[in-house]
């Protein structure tokens, strides 16, 4: 199933708690202004909820995953 790009799933994603993800994007990007901000339904990628979006720009050294603790991703496996 594909996963929504709404911003009830951007909320609920841990991607920003993932131990892979860099402080240098988790500074970059702040959600709360993304889902004011954003038709989130017409974008083709964000640094965020990659289960929806292509995968991280960011992150370039594997040090661990959190999808398996992600309701986002639980609800859309």
């Amino acid at each position: 199933m594909q996963v929504e790009k709404n911003v009830e799933n951007i909320r609920n994603c841990l991607c920003f708690n993932c131990p892979s993800y860099t402080r240098w994007c988790k500074n970059k990007n702040n959600v709360d202004d993304m889902c004011d901000d954003i038709s989130i339904e017409n974008i083709d990628h964000l640094e965020v909820m990659f289960c929806a979006f292509d995968k991280s720009e960011c992150i370039k050294e594997h040090r661990g995953c959190l999808c398996d603790k992600c309701s986002v991703h639980k609800k859309y496996a």
